[in-house]
């Protein structure tokens, strides 16, 4: 297998491919942040709003959906929901928001892989029709709607 060819992601899985890629510019905003000496109280106003946005729905809909596919004692998918159960915990944590958000940033860029990279795959290998069919009705296509109202990995 050629690690240089891009992984062909089926139609019903494109949607949640997409909000990766916004998760994944979240981990890049946070770790520039804190390059240019950004506060981590900005940081963490943005990153909260993100999760509460985008994450929250984004893992309810694979948790409901997509990770059946495999059932709940698949190794991969115990893998994928302590993930998110860890990532819930770290956006919840006030009390060392510096700390939080670089495990943020580190725990979710690892999960969006692994989930793009091995999980994914394992789905699109074993989907039914009518799971495909289930996936394909509940994951509408939202635009992503960035918060401008601190652009801080701009500054």
């Amino acid at each position: 297998m050629n690690k240089d060819k891009p992984i062909e992601r089926k139609e019903y899985l494109k949607p949640l491919s997409r909000e990766h890629h916004h998760g994944l510019l979240l981990c890049w905003k946070i770790r520039t942040g804190f390059a240019k000496g950004v506060s981590p109280e900005r940081i963490k106003a943005y990153a909260d709003w993100f999760y509460k946005t985008y994450l929250i729905s984004h893992f309810e809909a694979e948790e409901k959906y997509v990770f059946p596919v495999l059932g709940k004692e698949n190794e991969l998918i115990i893998k994928a929901v302590d993930d998110h159960r860890q990532l819930t915990g770290l956006f919840s944590d006030n009390e060392d928001i510096e700390n939080s958000l670089k495990k943020i940033q580190t725990k979710l860029e690892d999960h969006i892989r692994f989930e793009e990279r091995i999980l994914f795959n394992e789905i699109q290998n074993s989907a039914t029709e009518e799971e495909v069919e289930l996936m394909q009705k509940i994951h509408s296509i939202e635009k992503f709607t960035e918060n401008t109202s601190d652009e801080f990995w701009n500054t």
